[in-house]
């Protein structure tokens, strides 16, 4: 079974950056496709970003150009850089297979505020 752990989130001013980890156990993390997913207060989850097998990358609307996504196979990691942060990003923020089929993480919260 895969355990997923996030990391990184806080509390930062609009405009800051933070960067996220998503560390994974179990091999099958290196042969999947992997996504970040935010959930806001009261609100569905969403997408934020895909990273493929092989690298590919994609992205929801209202973080593309800010958020880069990125995968170190050999950690077994997936990063979350998030630059140009909007209160609008706030939210906790998961990892999960692509298309999500894995047990959720805690997640790490991220808060973006004056």
């Amino acid at each position: 079974q895969v355990h997923l752990a996030e990391s990184g989130g806080g509390l930062v001013q609009p405009g800051g950056s933070l960067r996220l980890s998503c560390a994974a156990s179990g091999s099958i993390f290196r042969f999947s496709a992997i996504a970040w997913y935010r959930q806001a207060p009261e609100k569905e989850r969403e997408l934020v970003a895909i990273v493929g097998i092989h690298g590919n990358t994609n992205y929801g609307d209202s973080v593309k150009g800010r958020f880069t996504i990125s995968r170190d196979n050999a950690k077994n990691t997936v990063y979350l850089q998030m630059d140009s942060l909007k209160p609008d990003d706030t939210g906790r923020y998961y990892c999960n297979a692509y298309p999500e089929r894995l047990d959720w993480g805690q997640g790490t919260q991220v808060t973006v505020s004056q």
